[in-house]
């Protein structure tokens, strides 16, 4: 099992591998791929998060595992009455392998029971003063139940799925984030030019991410093969616009943002979550550049701002993994870095400025060309830390299912990126003591006094699920926290149709 905070990226390879849920009616059915081979489920109907962490905990494995009373050990005894280990829930009847016949996925065929359940629970005093929450049949598009689903209320980082959604559709799936080192011809000048990619590594392990240091080996050999032996370092950022520094201000949740930083300009060595940052990602990176020339025996002067002409000869670069594993890797974790990064690639894909307005701006065109319900909705920003986002519990089930829409595979990393429920991301400590863990998928989102949550739920009769939970004015972010919670599992435990 991936550590929370270091998501790897997956091959393209395994990307190939994809399953079919099967409508039992003639609804909206969801397309092959919906989630990937790597992503909750395997062809068996076995969620690979379980097993993962079956293996990890050095449990038996396979389909059975379980506790023993009071422990995170694996009982001996197959015998759950005495405490040994207890079936997992299965995803047979949701999700079936490609080519494979028999289970479809159910319909839900009367939302009613719903409010019974979910109202108490969402009228909990630790979820606020306001709540919005909405639920949708998956296979037929229905709404089963609604709470105020159409205010506008302070997202936190469910604005994600948001800037997901936008960027794939903008640049789609495949596209990739390429840093470059060019060569302004008769200068000796070398300028390392950002192409805002956050998740550009100086490590000396880059797990597949985009390597500075393979960017200037290769540098270094094209450089020595022209004869080149010292050259005065530049660096060019200019693919983002404004501002760098986010209205919060600076705060280890979000480095200043710009389209050259190398490991999210953290300075503790972690790999996700808050961390103090560096005040100017670009020239931070760019000097980790030139220490790496030099190495090779290259003369550097101290990096200073540029801007690369169109006579620049590209000398070497490195490109980030598929949009689709940047995506997951922002949802997973929720990382606010990549989070607006992809809100100003989405504006610069679109002719827009790639600034905080711009991309906000970009990611509201975007989901309006997709028919999206965005009335009350407002965007500041991609990441969601701006108090002044809007969004209304009915688009965020909206855009959860256009990330199910046969006509958009292209957005299917927006549920195969949400966190698994007990096992994953911002979910990995939570839920592990109930029915929910690996049945509910969910994006988290914290401020303070707002709380929410929104993603995907197999209930117990095996209706799919999107839902999202909005509270404001609460008073306890772990209150509130557990009660967004009880409100998810009892949502999957549920057998409303």
């Amino acid at each position: 099992m991936r550590a929370a905070a270091g998501r790897v990226p997956r091959s393209a390879g395994s990307r190939n591998t994809r399953f079919t849920a099967v409508a039992a009616t003639a609804g909206l059915a969801l397309a092959a791929g919906v989630v990937t081979a790597t992503g909750p489920w395997d062809s068996s109907g076995q969620r690979t998060a379980e097993r993962d962490r079956a293996a990890a905990l050095e449990h038996a494995g396979g389909t059975d595992h379980g506790r023993r009373s009071g422990t995170s050990r694996t009982s001996g005894t197959s015998d759950t009455s005495a405490g040994g280990p207890r079936p997992a829930p299965s995803a047979v009847p949701v999700l079936v392998g490609l080519g494979e016949g028999g289970n479809q996925v159910k319909s839900a065929s009367d939302g009613h029971a719903l409010a019974g359940v979910l109202g108490p629970l969402l009228a909990d005093p630790a979820l606020g003063a306001r709540q919005s929450a909405a639920v949708v049949d998956v296979t037929t598009g229905e709404r089963l139940y609604g709470r105020d689903a159409d205010d506008a209320l302070t997202p936190a980082s469910t604005t994600k799925i948001a800037t997901a959604v936008a960027a794939l559709s903008a640049l789609g799936a495949d596209h990739r984030l390429t840093t470059r080192a060019a060569l302004e011809p008769g200068t000796g000048e070398v300028i390392l030019v950002g192409g805002g990619d956050p998740t550009l590594t100086a490590r000396e392990d880059a797990h597949g991410w985009a390597s500075l240091r393979t960017l200037a080996d290769a540098t270094a050999a094209a450089l020595a093969k022209r004869g080149l032996h010292k050259v005065t370092l530049s660096y060019d950022t200019t693919l983002f616009d404004g501002p760098a520094l986010h209205p919060i201000g600076v705060n280890d949740n979000l480095a200043p943002v710009s389209a050259l930083m190398a490991d999210e300009a953290r300075t503790d060595g972690s790999s996700g979550g808050p961390a103090p940052r560096v005040g100017e990602p670009a020239a931070d990176a760019a000097r980790a550049f030139g220490r790496l020339l030099s190495a090779h025996g290259i003369g550097v002067s101290a990096p200073g701002p540029s801007k690369a002409t169109g006579r620049a000869e590209t000398l070497a670069s490195v490109s980030s993994p598929p949009l689709s594993d940047l995506v997951e890797r922002m949802l997973t974790n929720s990382d606010n870095d990549i989070a607006e990064a992809l809100a100003r690639q989405t504006a610069a894909a679109t002719g827009g400025r790639a600034d905080f307005a711009g991309g906000a701006d970009a990611v509201a065109a975007q989901l309006r060309k997709l028919g999206l319900p965005l009335t009350g909705a407002a965007f500041h920003d991609g990441s969601g830390l701006d108090r002044d986002d809007r969004l209304t519990a009915g688009l965020l089930t909206a855009l959860l299912l256009k990330a199910a829409d046969p006509a958009h595979p292209e957005l299917r990393p927006v549920l195969s990126g949400l966190p698994v429920a007990g096992f994953t991301g911002t979910l990995a400590g939570r839920y592990t003591s109930d029915g929910a863990a690996g049945v509910v998928r969910a994006k988290t989102g914290t401020l303070t006094g707002v709380n929410a949550l929104a993603g995907t739920a197999v209930d117990r009769d095996g209706h799919l699920l999107a839902f999202a939970f909005l509270a404001e004015g609460t008073t306890s972010p772990d209150t509130a926290q557990s009660a967004l919670d009880r409100t998810a599992t009892a949502l999957a435990s549920c057998g409303c149709g």
